[in-house]
């Protein structure tokens, strides 16, 4: 603390901001630009960005034909999955449509399944791709199998373990399938659970999800999540299917998404009944593994791209850090306080809102703390992708 701390107290009580400038130390001063530049930055996220998904109202599109649509879904060893969650798929009110499931070498009774399904179900396809011991295969291939598959030009995609929130999740998804529209990003949110891991795994998919649907809204669409995600047959083709990326096992979402996705042929659904649920992994080290193999893919988008997903949290930390800086170690508490407490704000009225649309339910306060705790948790993560062998 400087010795002419009573004189400084007595400037900014008579308002005199020039003085105190004057008598503060060089690196106060550097400390205090660094946080007016962090916070510019940050409000620039939440107003800019954020705020899209909180108070942007969902634009309904009116489609007087109901097109006929394919739904994809890729399962291996899913017997317990699509037996709760196809039923689900299978009865959407939509007139027209089949869902073409890719039995993707299962060894459970996920066959058997399909097969009584099948029975119930006339709009029901299966295709199955056999265990070759010369060659092994990631979901890229039975996605591929599945689209070939497909006898419509609209696509609708989701996984085995997910469910959509109402009997309109294909109605309303197909509705944005415009002339100009050739692909449609969706939110997929995870069933809730009890526990820490759930406030986790739920925390960081409100964030991810509030950073691709908000991007997308400002016209930088980069990625899709393939739990609910929709695109033009012949998109996938044009663009020669996941061939640019087919030897990473992820990417088959977001990648591709970043390939063919811009401006002006995407649009964004997040209605209600448009989400769909997936279960959570079981345990701390599976969501770990999880997190590490889509880095794999996040590591090759746009350069533009990288550096606005990973300015937000950089900044984050700085002004965290010259913020707390100020208010503990020099007489500018009340520009530290101050600066934290606009940005808390903000964030509050934008992270309450944004979680009641997609309907991430008792996350909020629970937000407000993985938002201070996840570029330490990140950090983690890199370090652990930098000394483990699978990952370089």
């Amino acid at each position: 603390m400087p010795k002419n701390f009573d004189k400084i107290a007595v400037n900014f009580n008579s308002r005199n901001v020039e003085q105190l400038l004057l008598q503060l130390p060089l690196y106060q001063i550097f400390i205090l630009i660094t946080l007016a530049a962090t916070l510019f930055i940050q409000l620039f996220y939440y107003l800019f960005f954020y705020a899209r998904v909180a108070v942007k109202r969902q634009p309904q599109h009116s489609r007087p034909d109901q097109e006929p649509v394919s739904i994809v879904i890729c399962a291996r060893n899913e017997e317990e999955n699509l037996r709760k969650n196809l039923p689900l798929i299978m009865e959407q009110a939509y007139p027209e449509y089949e869902v073409v499931v890719v039995n993707d070498c299962s060894e459970d009774g996920t066959a058997d399944i399909l097969s009584n399904f099948q029975k119930q179900y006339n709009n029901l396809r299966v295709t199955t791709v056999k265990v070759d011991e010369k060659f092994t295969h990631g979901k890229k291939l039975a996605l591929t199998i599945g689209i070939k598959a497909a006898q419509h030009e609209f696509l609708l995609l989701t996984d085995a373990d997910c469910y959509p929130n109402s009997t309109s999740w294909l109605h309303l998804m197909q509705e944005n399938f415009i002339p100009t529209c050739n692909v449609t990003i969706g939110y997929g949110a995870y069933k809730p659970k009890k526990g820490a891991l759930d406030k986790l795994v739920r925390c960081d998919t409100f964030f991810i999800g509030l950073q691709y649907l908000s991007f997308a809204l400002a016209g930088i669409p980069y990625m899709g999540v393939g739990r609910n995600l929709a695109y033009r047959k012949s998109t996938f083709f044009a663009n020669r299917g996941f061939a640019s990326h087919y030897q990473l096992p992820s990417g088959d979402d977001d990648l591709f998404v970043s390939e063919v996705a811009n401006g002006k042929n995407t649009l964004v659904e997040y209605r209600p009944q448009t989400i769909t649920h997936s279960e959570q992994v079981s345990n701390f080290n599976a969501w770990t593994w999880q997190k590490l193999r889509h880095s794999v893919t996040s590591s090759r988008y746009k350069k533009g791209i990288k550096t606005l997903i990973w300015m937000e949290p950089i900044t984050r930390v700085l002004l965290f850090a010259t913020a707390i800086f100020l208010i503990a170690f020099t007489p500018l508490i009340w520009v530290g306080t101050g600066a934290l407490v606009l940005r808390f704000i903000i964030q509050a009225i934008i992270f309450k809102v944004a979680q009641n649309r997609l309907l991430e339910k008792n996350l909020f306060l629970y937000s407000l703390a993985y938002d201070f705790a996840s570029p330490f948790l990140y950090a983690f993560l890199g370090l652990k992708k930098t000394f483990s062998p699978k990952w370089n």
